[in-house]
């Protein structure tokens, strides 16, 4: 039996596999620090959770075929790096994107929350704090609010941001038709 580095080439995968899953395993655990420490570039085609899991999977097929199948060593490879490239891309296409996109979309800064309709949960008196509730892409928010116009707000009254300020929203409560911002004079 031929194999590579004076080994049988089953060995060979299988020392692969078991260094690769290794190495994914403790990514897996460590990335966020592994990340941080080393700086590393975040191309979405080169990241080490793509090569590691191209190296896994590789291997791992290259295992089975050369264990219990009479192909060529030739062919297994260019099998197993076929399986490997495929597993890789849906990985890529159908789990690491979506996840990324799902962790940018639930961070918010108090600006994006400027201009959103939120519904008074506690009253808000007129010189004083109440507290709101928004829906917002990744649930739902409670913010500290205060009025903008020093009127005591109702609890379930519908409210519109008008800017935050320290972590305190400055509301005032919702005209569709902006008629009462408009006989003030306001903000419209």
């Amino acid at each position: 039996m031929r194999g590579l580095f004076g080994y049988p080439l089953e060995t060979v995968y299988l020392g692969v596999l078991i260094v690769s899953g290794s190495l994914t395993l403790l990514y897996i655990l460590l990335s966020d620090m592994i990340d941080g420490i080393f700086e590393m570039p975040d191309h979405p085609w080169f990241s080490p959770q793509l090569i590691l899991s191209f190296f896994t999977v590789g291997s791992a097929s290259g295992f089975l075929f050369e264990r219990y199948t009479g192909m060529s060593s030739a062919l297994i490879v260019l099998i197993s790096a076929g399986i490997a490239v495929i597993v890789v891309l849906l990985l890529h296409f159908f789990v690491f994107i979506p996840l990324r996109s799902a962790e940018t979309s639930l961070n918010y800064s108090e600006t994006d929350l400027e201009g959103s309709l939120a519904k008074v949960i506690v009253t808000v008196p007129s010189d004083g704090f109440g507290e709101i509730l928004l829906q917002w892409k990744s649930g739902a928010i409670s913010k500290p609010a205060k009025s903008m116009d020093n009127e005591e707000i109702a609890s379930g009254t519908e409210v519109i941001i008008v800017k935050m300020e320290n972590g305190v929203a400055v509301v005032a409560k919702h005209d569709p038709y902006y008629i009462s911002s408009l006989h003030k004079g306001g903000y419209a």
